[in-house]
């Protein structure tokens, strides 16, 4: 099944609106002719309406960086998913392991963040991955199967279809490490699988599974040319337009 390649800029807590609005004056141009791929920015929540205006009228689209699972409430100093798609997010970041290691969100907690956002429409980007003793433990697999079976409890079929799962290692995250295109490709074959077993073989077809950990453009291809690759959640080299240009140019079906 072809997918449409997902790449997501994940801005984490860098830009004000003013350096966010700078940003998009310089890269909207390099991507106005991409239809081929959906293109994501993750501004801060300072500058998520200030990015969804400047979007406006391109093929670019806004994500939010985290959400809370309660519609309202006395909940000082959170956000609803309602409150984000006002604000004119089309897709939220869930579960990223800065979330998991800082704010300690475990699975029970990514799974009510994805239960809301998607009850009002936005299209969650769910993070899972292992740390770096995981993985020289050799507990990748078990770890990712844990993750996807526990946080994606209770989705339809339908809505595990429509998801974009980001696998990002731990250890490559910010480090400067990559995990090679042949890791890549084992841990999202083996998301893949847990998809198929938990709901059915054409949603897992259908789910995206995009790469985040220390994704340039040098490495943007190589990755993106797996067949179980489906795009990239860029971290700090997505924070340049011409860098993030780059890597959407070589993350693109065929380049």
């Amino acid at each position: 099944m072809m997918r449409t390649p997902v790449l997501a800029a994940n801005w984490k807590m860098h830009k004000t609106v003013a350096e966010a609005t700078a940003f998009t004056a310089i890269f909207l141009p390099k991507v106005a002719d991409v239809t081929d791929a959906e293109i994501v920015l993750a501004p801060p929540l300072t500058a998520l309406t200030a990015v969804t205006v400047a979007c406006r009228s391109t093929r670019v689209a806004a994500a939010a960086q985290n959400v809370y699972w309660k519609r309202h409430g006395a909940f000082t100093g959170e956000v609803s998913a309602a409150m984000l798609q006002d604000a004119g997010a089309s897709y939220v970041i869930i579960g990223h392991s800065e979330r998991r290691q800082f704010f300690r969100e475990d699975d029970t907690i990514v799974n009510r963040k994805l239960r809301a956002s998607i009850d009002v429409g936005l299209i969650p980007i769910v993070c899972i991955g292992e740390t770096l003793d995981q993985r020289e433990a050799h507990e990748t697999h078990t770890v990712l199967a844990r993750q996807v079976g526990s946080g994606l409890n209770g989705l339809t079929t339908a809505e595990v279809g429509a998801l974009i799962i980001a696998y990002e290692p731990v250890w490559a995250i910010g480090t400067g490490r990559t995990a090679t295109p042949d890791q890549a490709q084992d841990a999202h074959y083996h998301i893949r699988e847990c998809l198929s077993a938990a709901t059915s073989a054409e949603a897992a077809s259908r789910c995206r599974l995009i790469y985040g950990g220390s994704v340039k453009p040098e490495n943007a291809s190589a990755l993106s040319a797996q067949p179980d690759v489906d795009g990239a959640l860029v971290g700090g080299a997505s924070l340049d337009p011409q860098s993030f240009a780059a890597i959407v140019a070589h993350s693109r079906p065929g380049q």
